[in-house]
């Protein structure tokens, strides 16, 4: 290393650096606008008041936009935490919307482990003038140790792709998880039942937020970040000792020996600090205009595309250099598989709120990234702003995407809305309407993510148990919460006035709930589920409980045993799909799927509720597989259209109990040229001779 950088330090890497080398921090802080920059290291045992401060000299400690510095440890021998005091101009017109307070406490944006004091205050950063002792710190990289992956090797799956969908915090907190309390809720406890994941058959986590958050900001869902480099810090069973990043890589290590991927819920779009109103913790302190979109509106200076207040300025070459990084960060160093971008059509946004659809550079950016090449890319393709971009309208080619067009359509048709056999095609098939496969396009259904209920929305039990929302604990006058397509199963919830559920119903809300699962997993693309559906987990009607972190949101294990049944179902479903690649392909389908009604032509009228295919699995080494959908409440007679009598064995029939739902002992032939197929059922047959495909 050369002289002049033991002097002045390096502009990159941002973030604090140990040089070990040198026993040297390395300190770089982008502020295009500052005037004025303080660094100020902390002990342990005085949050108040620096052991040390460093005052950057523009003439030798600044290059470019980028202020850097090096210090020596010996010059702070006890300094365990950090944070910076940046000095600027006023608000300006227009879009330079300036929030400068040299004697707030700022958070590094590049920290790898975040510190809150016993004193930290949310309020204190909503106030101007000092908030120390009150402010996050930046804890410095040489009290983390470096952990060790040995060989880990990260999955990669194909066909037998399933995503579950889960909340690190819900999954284990409650009491009943089997979990020791210490590590309830934490990364450790995701940990302690790979066991039962394993046992579920999923092959990938997708992993609600555990970018560090704002603890005091009543979010419990997470997607208020305060910093895109550091785990949540209570998630880990040592919140206050900074083991997070520890503990993170340790949970990722775990997952991956048991051949299961890893893909984060990420959010790039907008941070906790809000608006005008907000705290100021860190980005809007170093320098705003930068970091976030302006309205040029004085009286409500922030631009909200994100729905919480502000969003991120990714049309920003800075911004969208500190995204990469984080990206970069949280799959070099810490093996993370894959991303799931929250609200992504922001990234399409130019700096005056205009969409670019043709080359929106942050997309671009992760795309052609050489680092990224190998990790999965997904995208919720629309914002708060109004932007819907799904399929070939979202500009990143090998970008997967959540398909809402697949949730509205399987919620209808399943519930019972007549006229929808046609869409219905197109979603088993792998929605080629959205990701065509011509020569100009060639998308793959893989890349979409099918889905019938997410975080976002009612659990799958309540998604067939409640009519109306009941989001009225969330503090909004129930006028929170996505509008679905439920129904009720002709009873409201599980009790009304006193009187318990009739034993019926029940019955019909676990046949529902079998429909959904089975068609999900017999849909070309890539399933994904929440947590809990596979027991039918509940709400109690409430589908946004963001802020609800508690029973309401915490995983209830005792339904695990309750709904044994569903759970069974729902496991050999799983496995019945990982076992047959025919269904879930690198292409569509194309000749190898005929499609029938219930005679050998498909009715497409605005009345049919039916709708039968043979899957063909030659191609693909696979067996042949028939199946009969009835959506209507009485039963209907189809016709079995392919092979001839005696060729088909009965494996799916979600109209009959457990465990006569699924077979999986393959000795229940059909000897006969029809079926008949109850109300509100899915039927699925499996060519003689093939072998069948769950657990027993």
């Amino acid at each position: 290393m050369n002289r002049w950088q033991r002097i002045e330090g390096t502009p990159f890497p941002q973030g604090a650096t140990w040089i070990e080398e040198d026993r040297a921090f390395n300190f770089s802080l982008y502020s295009k606008h500052a005037e004025a920059v303080r660094l100020l290291l902390y002990t342990a045992d005085d949050l108040v008041h620096p052991c040390y401060e460093f005052d950057f000299n523009y003439l030798k400690n600044k290059s470019g936009p980028v202020w850097h510095c090096r210090v020596a440890a010996s010059l702070a021998p006890n300094a365990r935490y950090y944070a910076y005091r940046v000095e600027g101009p006023a608000p300006e017109p227009d879009h330079d919307w300036h929030c400068f307070d040299f004697e707030k406490i700022l958070l590094d944006p590049y920290a790898r482990s975040v510190y809150f004091p016993d004193t930290f205050s949310h309020d204190a950063a909503c106030q101007p003038g000092s908030n120390a002792g009150k402010a996050p710190l930046g804890v410095l990289p040489s009290v983390q140790e470096a952990f060790d992956w040995d060989d880990d090797q990260p999955p990669s799956h194909d066909s037998d792709l399933v995503i579950y969908e889960m909340h690190v915090r819900g999954f284990t907190r409650n009491p009943n998880s089997g979990v020791v309390e210490a590590k309830r809720g934490t990364f450790a406890g995701v940990v302690d039942k790979i066991p039962y994941l394993i046992d579920l058959g999923v092959t990938a986590v997708e992993l609600m937020p555990v970018f560090q958050f704002d603890p005091q900001a009543h979010n419990y869902w997470g997607y208020m970040p305060l910093n895109f480099f550091s785990p949540h810090h209570n998630y880990a069973v040592d919140a206050d000792g900074c083991s997070q990043r520890h503990e993170f890589c340790e949970m990722v290590k775990s997952l991956h020996e048991a051949g299961i991927e890893v893909i984060l819920d990420v959010v790039y779009n907008h941070t906790c600090e809000g608006d005008e109103h907000g705290p100021t913790y860190s980005f809007k302190g170093i320098d705003n205009s930068t970091f976030y979109m302006t309205s040029g509106d004085p009286s409500a200076p922030f631009a909200n595309y994100s729905g919480t207040g502000n969003t991120l300025h990714t049309a920003n070459r800075s911004v969208r250099r500190g995204i990469i990084d984080s990206l970069r960060y949280w799959n070099t160093d810490m093996h993370v598989d894959g991303f799931r971008f929250d609200l992504a059509s922001i990234f399409t946004r130019n700096s005056d709120g205009s969409i670019d659809l043709d080359d929106p550079p942050v997309i671009s950016q992760i795309g052609t990234d050489v680092e990224l090449t190998d990790c999965r890319l997904v995208a919720e393709p629309w914002d708060a702003g109004g932007a819907f971009q799904l399929g070939q309208k979202f500009p990143g080619q090998r970008w997967m995407q959540w398909n809402a067009r697949y949730r509205d359509t399987l919620q209808r048709f399943v519930r019972g809305d007549k006229g929808l056999v046609g869409d219905l095609m197109m979603r088993l098939y792998g929605s080629d309407d959205l990701f065509p496969d011509d020569r100009m396009h060639a998308y793959q259904p893989p890349l979409s993510v099918n889905y019938i209920t997410s975080h976002d929305g009612s659990t799958l039990y309540d998604l067939v148990s409640y009519r109306l929302k009941r989001n009225w604990a969330n503090g909004h006058n129930n006028t929170d919460g996505s509008n679905e397509y439920s129904w009720n199963c002709g009873w409201e919830g599980d009790s009304q006035g006193g009187s318990e559920m009739p034993p019926e119903v029940m019955r019909l809300r676990k046949q529902q709930v079998k429909n959904f699962f089975c068609l999900l997993m017999l849909s070309n693309g890539t399933p994904m589920f929440r947590m809990g559906d596979e027991f039918m987990q509940t709400q109690h009607g409430n589908n946004n409980p963001y802020n609800q972190d508690n029973e309401t949101s915490w995983l209830d294990w005792d339904r695990r045993s309750i709904h044994d049944d569903i759970f069974r179902f729902c496991k050999r479903m799983i496995a019945f799909r990982k076992a047959h690649p025919s269904i879930s392909r690198s292409r569509f389908w194309r000749d190898d799927v005929k499609w029938y009604g219930t005679q050998h032509l498909v009715d497409l009228s605005d009345r049919s509720q039916q709708l039968a295919f043979g899957l063909h699995g030659a191609s693909q080494e696979d067996a042949n597989i028939y199946v009969m959908i009835n959506a209507a409440p009485d039963p209907v007679v189809f016709g079995i259209h392919e092979g001839r009598v005696g060729d088909w064995l009965q494996v799916v029939d979600t109209s009959l109990d457990s465990p006569d739902d699924f077979v999986d002992t393959g000795d229940k032939r059909v000897d006969d040229v029809n079926y008949q197929v109850n109300g509100r059922s899915v039927v699925v047959l499996l060519q003689r001779g093939e072998t069948l495909s769950s657990d027993s």
